[in-house]
């Protein structure tokens, strides 16, 4: 007599798959109807998700808030600003190569600090340590520009196969890069989807539901909570390379300064931490959110905290939480035999 094997049903992640699929090619096309300004606001929005994504392995994942993923921000953009004006490199991929191991390197020192503390003292040690490094790139004006920042020029793509010099060469720049952009957020996807999903992800979890319990089966906490925040700040850190080409421009105000820890962490806030794709529609949403609430008021800044407030009262799971709620509801229940 044979013993019933359970199976695997492999449905749910098919659908998913396809949907991811469906979703990068939404994206995909969405440039052929958009206008130059359009495409570079999403562009935004990409970056935006990227360094969500990582700042949410911290959050939403290992039970961390940090204040200070402006500093790996802010190091990947200086990153790029040091190696075009000081060596005299316009690559993409030169400016990702090095730049990746420079954040990498800052997240596992800081990390190192930080991971020693846990809850409100962990958020602000990460806060402190963010604005030591600000302080530090505003004062040392004769090597950053201090508050001027630096200028980045247009870089190749695909090891020089993509110039952008001449008529036109904005708008050409504009287009080649969001598909550029769209292509490492699509990575930066897979990646993170397959870390999160990990034995080493799943151990994260542990963690942040049950630290006691966690340490008794044998797991070494601070070693887990180190390695996350390293890959989190590498993420974030990838972003500020992204970023500082589209801008032009790097400043401390802008890239390092804590309202941008401010700004990813209301990100993943707004899609929704606990979900995978909270911190993906959190970037994109909060990019045309704030854009548009500069033009329209000057009282931006009031208009945002308003938003930060109804969605902690109304929609404390964010969007992404908010409408799997939603969905789970209407769907119909399975009756029980």
């Amino acid at each position: 007599m044979k013993a019933d094997v359970p199976r695997i049903s492999y449905r749910p992640k098919l659908l998913l798959g396809l949907a991811a699929i469906l979703v990068l090619v939404f994206l995909a096309l969405l440039p052929l109807y958009l206008g130059i300004y359009q495409t570079q606001l999403l562009t935004y929005g990409l970056i935006a998700s990227i360094a969500a994504l990582g700042f949410n392995l911290l959050l939403g994942y290992t039970g961390l808030l940090s204040f200070g993923h402006s500093a790996f921000f802010g190091i990947g953009t200086y990153t790029v600003a040091f190696l075009a004006r000081d060596a005299g490199i316009h690559s993409m991929e030169l400016y990702i190569l090095i730049g990746l191991p420079i954040a990498a390197l800052a997240s596992a020192l800081l990390g190192y600090i930080c991971v020693r503390h846990t809850r409100i003292f962990f958020g602000i040690l990460t806060l402190a340590l963010s604005q030591v490094l600000y302080s530090l790139v505003l004062k040392l004006f004769w090597i950053t520009g201090g508050t001027d920042g630096l200028r980045v020029t247009r870089p190749s793509l695909l090891g020089g196969t993509l110039t952008f010099t001449g008529g036109g060469a904005y708008q050409r720049f504009v287009h080649a890069y969001y598909y550029y952009v769209l292509a490492a957020f699509a990575l930066c996807v897979v990646m993170m989807w397959v870390i999160v999903h990990s034995p080493f992800g799943k151990a994260l979890q542990a963690i942040r539901d049950n630290e006691t319990r966690a340490r008794f089966l044998g797991l070494r906490i601070r070693r887990f909570r180190w390695i996350a925040f390293l890959i989190s700040g590498t993420f974030t850190g990838l972003a500020g390379i992204l970023w500082v080409p589209l801008n032009g421009v790097t400043t401390p105000d802008v890239t390092l300064y804590w309202p941008v820890s401010g700004d990813i962490v209301f990100t993943a806030l707004l899609g929704g931490f606990r979900n995978f794709t909270g911190p993906i529609v959190g970037g994109l949403v909060f990019t045309y959110l704030k854009t548009y609430a500069v033009a329209t008021t000057e009282y931006w800044q009031f208009l945002l905290g308003v938003v930060l407030v109804l969605l902690v009262l109304l929609l404390p799971t964010g969007i992404v939480g908010a409408l799997s709620a939603l969905v789970n509801k209407l769907r119909p229940k399975e009756k029980i035999a």
